[in-house]
């Protein structure tokens, strides 16, 4: 992998929300939030966090990788599970710290690791509205290779 590029540097204010330049805004632990989403549906399928040399190799493959803040190290979307996420398009926020990924889920099509096809599969009641949770795709115990 080449060099990681180095992002423009942080402008003033006006440059940063209303320019047209790139200037992510890594927070102390030099960690931006990445919101994956599928392009076709928009539905959020998860969130991560990418560090510059994510990014970078985000923006150099089409593939989406992520930097894991438990397991500290960098690891691509379906680099065990097969359910890589294909980067169609990113975006930025107004401020800039924070990455809109969009994308399709390859393999079994699903995001979550637990076996759902986005990690948002719980349902929060609000004001006693009740929503259903999202099937389950897969049982994420049995092993890859006995999942239909």
């Amino acid at each position: 992998m080449p060099d990681t590029p180095r992002f423009a540097a942080r402008g003033d204010h006006d440059a940063i929300e209303l320019g047209t330049g790139f200037m992510p805004k890594f927070d102390d632990d030099g960690l931006i939030v990445a919101v994956a989403a599928d392009i076709d549906t928009g539905e959020v399928l998860m969130v991560a966090h990418m560090n510059a040399e994510a990014l970078a190799r985000t923006i150099e493959t089409g593939d989406a990788w992520f930097w894991s803040r438990s397991r500290r190290k960098l690891w691509q979307k379906g680099e065990e599970s097969g359910n890589r996420l294909d980067v169609v398009e990113l975006r930025v926020d107004c401020d800039q710290d924070a990455i809109l990924v969009k994308g399709r889920i390859a393999g079994d099509g699903v995001a979550c690791h637990q076996g759902y096809r986005s990690c948002f599969y719980r349902s929060v009641p609000v004001r006693d509205a009740v929503t259903p949770a999202l099937g389950l795709v897969f049982d994420a115990a049995m092993p890859r290779h006995r999942r239909k």
